[in-house]
């Protein structure tokens, strides 16, 4: 990974922290979404996992909640999978 990528800690409901790797972000409806893996290294295999930023402006932190629903899940990717064209990443469902 270069020094240019983003990186998020997420906590779960049971307080354990989970680090993923911004592949990605786009806004769509005014909503942000953030295209996020779990592979440290490019040459590795992670899933990926399309997160749904929930904060409002005044939070002091970010709420992310994953993406579930099927249709939203397969609208996304295509998007995402346009935004990284050209990219070494892919995307497979």
């Amino acid at each position: 990974m270069n020094s240019e990528e983003k990186k998020i800690t997420l906590t779960t409901d049971s307080g354990e922290t989970v680090e993923f790797y911004v592949l990605e972000e786009t806004r769509i409806n005014g909503m942000n979404y953030l295209l996020v893996t779990d592979a440290a290294d490019e040459d590795d295999e992670g899933e990926c996992y399309i997160l749904k930023d929930l904060s409002k402006q005044e939070d002091s932190q970010a709420l992310y909640e994953f993406v579930e629903d099927d249709n939203e899940i397969d609208y996304l990717f295509k998007i995402f999978s346009e935004l990284l064209e050209g990219a070494d990443v892919d995307i497979q469902i």
